[in-house]
């Protein structure tokens, strides 16, 4: 079942590089007592998630954050290695928090998985955004497949 506006996201967990080293973060350590803009990606390094989706959250971080929002978070099903690399060559800094969620266990219990295994990609999430509001999902923005609309940067700015 698909998550919806109104319900609280499920208990997960997901890799995040620091200069230590991978850490690891809950869902509390992300969303509890903040306003996070989250935007999920079929795949690191992938032509629109590289030349549109990522880039569109990193040039209006500012405009995002001057409008109550405390984090801007970008999921993928990718290793935190993968996601460090693919954050630090878009210059996302500070402005966007790169979290991998390895495993797709996040991306399942919100029910926003897709199946890429016809590309060679295995299981991975869709494209989309959430507005979520200490841990409960205030907008809900999937986009239909090969489109790239609903989950931008511009799209949630419309919603703040």
């Amino acid at each position: 079942m698909t998550i919806s506006v109104g319900d609280r996201l499920p208990a997960a967990s997901f890799m995040t590089m620091t200069a230590d080293g991978p850490n690891k973060l809950s869902t509390d350590d992300v969303f509890a007592g903040k306003t996070v803009a989250l935007f999920a990606v079929p795949g690191a390094f992938t032509p629109t998630c590289s030349a549109k989706h990522l880039p569109g959250f990193v040039e209006k971080a500012a405009e995002i954050r001057g409008k109550g929002v405390d984090t801007i978070a970008c999921l993928s099903v990718n290793d935190v290695f993968v996601m460090d690399a693919w954050g630090k060559s878009q210059n996302a800094g500070d402005d966007v928090v790169m979290l991998a969620d390895g495993n797709g266990e996040f991306a399942k219990a919100v029910g926003l998985e897709m199946d890429g295994t016809g590309f060679g990609m295995g299981v991975r999430a869709q494209r989309f955004s959430i507005l979520v509001k200490d841990g409960v999902v205030a907008e809900l923005n999937v986009e239909a497949p090969g489109e790239f609309k609903v989950s931008s940067a511009d799209h949630i700015l419309g919603q703040l």
